[in-house]
């Protein structure tokens, strides 16, 4: 190598160096504002370091997908449902702002529980022993009431007679687009997904109390069958390789891994947000990140970001801002 080669390298570093200091943006001090939105709250908080600069990443991830008009899947855990979320989902679908769901069956059932029952504020700190006395089931620090469940044997049975009057074999999806049509309540995703031609597929449908009461259905009628098998390759053909595509996945499990391992068949997903409170280092599905998605297929770019941080606070705030600058609100 002659001292010519060696000024080359070190002309080509430096222009390296100064491309990447170019690329650099500066960290900014918050200040909170009067009357603040949280657009506004959005735009300044990005810029402050660690996780607020990925929460600026998924607003503009997610604006990006839908700009480029992708194939968007949403999935969900069951908590998300329990929580105060579920209206958040309904807006959504009834804004057809996704075009498929993924979550399990605990957010399916107490979504029409809620059609007709109240879940309660209550406390992390709560005497569990206490609570179980008085009737009260907690998740985390919400308060659901026995007999709210009993109403849901109720309901789910009156409905899964008059779906079996019309149809007696069905896919898990199928199932929740019937009762969807027959719950009559705006606030409710199920409701809107099927007014609004949502498909919501629950690959683990017997993994919770409509299971339980699925099973009792069946005793009664043998004829009924649910085809999961059949729901999975609908939902491998919801998307294809040629098509753009993108997924906002809230926490983890079965859900994620259904929208996921679907598309690593279609080639691979375009975009994606992750949130999410568990960490990679265990090498749990529900912790991996969207840089490990990369090695497996599963994303096929880099237009991706993991915040870490819990979603009932932090996908309303993306939402928000997202839903305004893009004009659904």
């Amino acid at each position: 190598m002659n001292k010519y080669d060696n000024a080359e390298k070190k002309a080509s570093k430096s222009e390296r160096q100064e491309q990447h200091k170019a690329e650099l943006e500066p960290i900014q001090d918050f200040h909170a504002e009067p009357n603040m939105t949280v657009s506004r709250f959005i735009d300044k908080v990005r810029h402050v370091g660690f996780q607020s600069v990925h929460l600026g990443k998924a607003v503009d991830i997610i604006k990006r997908m839908k700009q480029d008009n992708a194939k968007i899947f949403l999935t969900f855990t069951s908590n998300m449902g329990s929580s105060g979320m579920r209206g958040l989902f309904a807006q959504l679908f009834s804004l057809r702002f996704v075009d498929i769901a993924i979550t399990t069956v605990g957010a399916i059932e107490e979504d029409i529980i809620k059609t007709k029952e109240k879940f309660y504020v209550g406390s992390f700190d709560a005497n569990d022993l206490e609570l179980r006395k008085q009737g009260i089931n907690r998740i985390g620090n919400i308060f659901v009431k026995d007999t709210s469940y009993v109403k849901f044997e109720e309901i789910i049975q009156e409905l899964l007679e008059d779906i079996y009057q019309e149809k007696k074999k069905l896919t898990p999806s199928q199932l929740v687009y019937e009762i969807g049509k027959r719950l009559q309540d705006e606030s409710s995703f199920v409701y809107q997904a099927a007014k609004n031609n949502i498909p919501i597929y629950c690959p683990a449908i017997t993994d919770g109390s409509l299971g339980y009461q699925l099973m009792l259905f069946k005793d009664k009628h043998p004829d009924f069958e649910l085809d999961v098998i059949d729901d999975f390759k609908k939902l491998i053909l919801e998307s294809s390789p040629r098509e753009k595509k993108g997924v906002i996945i809230l926490g983890g499990g079965v859900a994620k891994h259904h929208a996921l391992i679907a598309n690593l068949i279609n080639e691979g997903m375009d975009y994606a947000v992750y949130i999410t409170t568990a960490r990679e280092y265990s090498g749990s599905l529900s912790g991996a990140t969207t840089r490990e998605a990369l090695s497996w297929g599963k994303l096929r770019s880099e237009n991706a970001v993991t915040v870490i941080g819990e979603a009932s606070i932090l996908f309303p705030l993306i939402m928000t801002k997202v839903l305004n600058d893009l004009g659904f609100v």
